[in-house]
């Protein structure tokens, strides 16, 4: 398995999908009943095939993630060739940027130099995918990019 396998919530939103994949190798709704039931291995093996394939699907389509900690902010932008860092730390312990209070702390004091920006940029490994499911497995969420944006933006100037 070369990401992680999907979660039972997960694979409950993605019935039909999973009706199709079966069906594309030509087993049945009996036979898969059959699998599970006289070969289980088998079974977790096109659960885990099933898995890597959406994986491989969403991660192909991610162009931002963001993630937060109590006092930083690592945005990227995945372009076709590397990722792109910004980078923001709040100097002050006090202040938790995952917090409603923190956040709108953050915003009215973002050009303070309690405020440091980074930026970096990093070739792929041989496997895009996998750098990117990497960050989401640290915590990192897919988004539109927005944040991102709004940062390049004032960094850039």
């Amino acid at each position: 398995m070369k990401y992680s396998r999907l979660t039972k919530e997960q694979f409950e939103e993605l019935h039909q999908e999973f009706i199709n994949f079966l069906a594309t190798q030509s087993i049945t709704a009996e036979e898969w009943t059959a699998i599970k039931t006289n070969r289980p291995e088998v079974a977790e093996q096109e659960l885990d095939v099933f898995s890597d394939l959406i994986w491989e699907g969403v991660l192909s389509k991610v162009k931002y993630l963001e993630h937060m900690s109590p006092q930083q902010m690592h945005l990227f932008h995945c372009a076709d060739k590397h990722m792109r860092l910004i980078a923001l730390k709040v100097k002050k312990d006090a202040v938790d940027i995952t917090t409603k209070e923190g956040y709108a702390w953050f915003r009215d004091n973002l050009m303070s130099d309690d405020i440091e920006f980074f930026t970096a940029k990093k070739d792929y490994s041989d496997d895009k995918g996998q750098d990117k499911f990497k960050l989401i497995q640290e915590g990192a969420n897919i988004t539109k990019g927005a944040l991102y944006q709004y940062f390049e933006n004032l960094v850039s100037k």
